[in-house]
């Protein structure tokens, strides 16, 4: 497997010190928020882009991918949802990142079968532009899709290669599914994971990987044991706590956390 970490956790943090960081303590990738508070984000030109791409090819770091705030299951105008995808899509393709991020977010009193139903709609929609820049759009398992089966229900009803899952680890757990259904259910479409650990259900607040109660060592045994041989990404959310720790003095010990955790799982 290879690790990453995300810039959610280096709010406005300049690409050169991410890039130094990410270096510094072996990372591979870095997974980037793509939003107007940060370097990163759609409205950047083309030749920022090509300057943002170049940074990461000298410092040998893959993009992981971007994540953006779409919602693909909001009541609303199908068009403003599918143009704010295909965005992240281009920008994705000029960074070469494999893959972009999008929520469901239905909204509250929406039935399933509705906000289900315009989901897939949209994301089948914008795959065809994503199967054209070569992108592939990761729905994160989040919000009112919190577990496996939940984001599923909507994946199967898409029935696109370009469109597939995020899983992150915490959201699963919270919506109290066990890693191996997760890992189940998400299987057939996983682009990669996000791991990040907290002290309890109701306190979210991040923590150092291996110091809080989410069942990472669980989720890379039952990925190893089915020869997955993707990206963990570690999201440490600090642009929404600001309490927490800050992440880069805790990079070198995630890295070598998730290293155990994948020795101990071989």
């Amino acid at each position: 497997m290879k690790f990453a970490f995300s810039t959610l956790g280096l709010p406005g943090l300049p690409l050169p010190e991410v890039l130094r960081l990410a270096v510094a303590h072996g990372y591979h990738g870095v997974e980037l928020r793509a939003h107007p508070e940060e370097p990163v984000h759609p409205g950047l030109d083309a030749g920022e882009r090509a300057a943002v791409a170049g940074l990461f090819a000298s410092a040998g770091v893959q993009v992981l991918g971007l994540t953006g705030y779409a919602r693909v299951c909001a009541p609303g105008d199908d068009a403003a949802v599918v143009a704010e995808i295909r965005a992240l899509l281009d920008l994705a393709h000029d960074l070469g990142a494999p893959f972009v991020r999008v929520f469901t977010g239905a909204a509250e009193g929406q039935s399933a079968q509705d906000a289900d139903a315009v989901a897939a709609g949209r994301l089948a929609t914008a795959a065809e532009h994503a199967a054209e820049v070569g992108v592939r759009i990761l729905l994160e398992t989040h919000d009112s899709h919190r577990t496996g089966a939940a984001a599923t229900r909507v994946l199967g009803l898409v029935g696109h290669r370009q469109v597939g899952a995020l899983w992150d680890v915490m959201h699963t757990w919270l919506g109290g599914e066990q890693p191996l259904d997760s890992y189940a259910a998400l299987a057939p479409y996983l682009g990669y994971v996000q791991v990040k650990d907290i002290a309890s259900p109701d306190d979210t607040t991040p923590l150092p990987l291996g110091s809080g109660v989410l069942p990472l060592a669980e989720c890379v045994e039952v990925l190893s044991r089915h020869g997955w041989d993707g990206w963990l990404c570690w999201e440490y959310e600090k642009r929404w706590y600001e309490a927490a720790e800050p992440l880069p003095g805790l990079l070198g010990a995630g890295r070598e956390h998730l290293g155990r955790l994948l020795n101990e799982s071989a």
